[in-house]
């Protein structure tokens, strides 16, 4: 069976518990040299220098490690504080402030169809978080229309058609053409059915092949010639393994593209989540979804609280 139609957890299974889970990696990581930093010692130069290596080894990133730093300082400061536990819940303040204004749900209510186009990288995990993104607004209430818009990738368009058929969602797929002519179809098809939501793939590609990026443009032009100021959201697919290699395809994509949303899958496989700080400091494009394990209920959208409770001990 393909990995996107797991379902391993029972219904209704926790989700901050899954996210928890998910974030294994990263936590153990980050929360053992935590716990010695702040469990000793003094506020000094050396507590702020080994408190910047383990933020880096986690992935946050130099730009957001330096806010994080900066907010701690400000906070010792303003406390009196001298000793690094009375930090822990400055930390925790300093993340929720730097992740929060990135923590904006999509709203998917104000057009109908409501055309989401998806772009990323060759094995970000695109085609699977369509999957699961469909199944989400299912059990919302919304009828999904999808879009087999890789045209490069036969095994895309077989695990999208394996989903509709599996789920009750239409797919408009073409054993041959290209993906503009694939997503028009589908948006005049949306029109005829009523249907809420047109979620549309496209082929992998990476920002360095200049031809596939202007090809990617011209889906986005040829969508809203089917549809008037649509795409209404381009998300972003990302891979939490390339780690901050994230931060060079969201400015390659958003420059070609515009994008408006982003998707980090793949959470549960490294011990880079922090990236997600890297990300907000980067640019705040919203984070929409997170993927933390390979089931139908482990993409979820971002919450700034629930992720750093999962993420701090």
């Amino acid at each position: 069976m393909l990995s996107f139609l797991k379902s391993g957890n029972k219904p209704g299974a926790n989700w901050s518990q899954r996210l928890k889970q998910g974030l294994a990696r990263t936590r153990e990581l980050l929360n053992r040299d935590l716990s010695d930093l702040f469990g000793s010692g003094k506020i000094d130069e050396r507590f702020y220098e080994e408190l910047e290596t383990t933020l880096l080894a986690a992935d946050v990133g130099i730009a957001a490690t330096g806010f994080l730093i900066g907010e701690l300082r400000a906070a010792a400061r303003r406390a009196n504080y001298r000793e690094p536990r009375e930090l822990k819940h400055a930390l925790r303040a300093a993340l929720l402030a730097l992740l929060r204004p990135i923590a904006v749900p999509l709203d998917v209510s104000t057009r109908k169809p409501f055309i989401i186009m998806l772009a990323g990288v060759n094995g970000a995990g695109k085609t699977t978080s369509i999957g699961k993104i469909a199944r989400y607004y299912q059990q919302a209430g919304k009828s999904i229309l999808l879009a087999a818009g890789d045209t490069f990738r036969a095994a895309a368009r077989e695990q999208l058609q394996v989903w509709g058929e599996r789920n009750n969602v239409a797919v408009i797929s073409q054993q041959s053409g290209d993906a503009a002519a694939v997503i028009f179809d589908a948006i005049k098809a949306a029109h005829a059915r009523g249907t809420d939501i047109v979620l549309a793939d496209t082929a992998g590609r990476l920002p360095t092949q200049l031809h596939l990026m202007e090809e990617i443009r011209k889906v986005k032009r040829v969508i809203a010639k089917a549809e008037p100021g649509a795409p209404h959201e381009i998300l972003l697919v990302l891979d939490a393994n390339t780690g901050q290699n994230a931060l060079n395809q969201v400015q390659a994509f958003d420059a070609a593209l515009g994008v408006t949303g982003l998707v980090l899958t793949k959470l549960d496989g490294t011990a880079k989540g922090g990236v997600i700080c890297a990300i907000a400091r980067h640019k705040q494009i919203p984070l929409r979804f997170i993927g933390v394990g390979e089931t139908l209920e482990d993409l979820q959208p971002f919450n700034a609280e629930e992720f750093v409770d999962a993420l701090l001990d």
